[in-house]
């Protein structure tokens, strides 16, 4: 577990995450006040979380869940993030640099639509 201002990050698999600004991202969207917790997760426990708070019996790459008005936990499944990037025309870690803001602007209010995507979009450029 790393723990890094408000960001906790825990790799519960033996796969190395990307190097990316997580920090830097999260205060930009969230606030440096935001407390985030990030939790890397097998395909199996990925799926189970995701079969406990959404009905749903499979992986899936990302999950967001708003703890309060301050405070979040987002969950990844990276083997399903790096099966997935090619369908997205991304490399695993752009497309894990993606996902990271879609959750984080999840946990932030943000429902999917237009005004999401330009969100993403300005996301990913700043931090490109």
């Amino acid at each position: 577990m790393v723990d890094i201002g408000f960001c906790t990050i825990t790799n519960k698999t033996k796969g190395k995450l990307p190097r990316l600004p997580f920090v830097s991202i999260k205060n930009k969207i969230l606030g440096p006040e935001y407390e985030l917790g990030m939790s890397i997760l097998t395909p199996l426990k990925q799926k189970q979380i995701n079969f406990k708070y959404r009905g749903k019996n499979e992986t899936t790459n990302i999950l967001s869940f708003p703890l309060s008005e301050t405070s979040g936990e987002i969950t990844i499944d990276p083997i399903k993030v790096k099966k997935d990037a090619p369908l997205f025309d991304m490399n695993y870690t752009q497309f894990f640099k993606y996902l990271f803001i879609h959750g984080l602007l999840h946990l932030k209010g943000f429902e999917h639509s237009s005004t999401m995507e330009k969100e993403e979009k300005k996301y990913l450029k700043m931090f490109s």
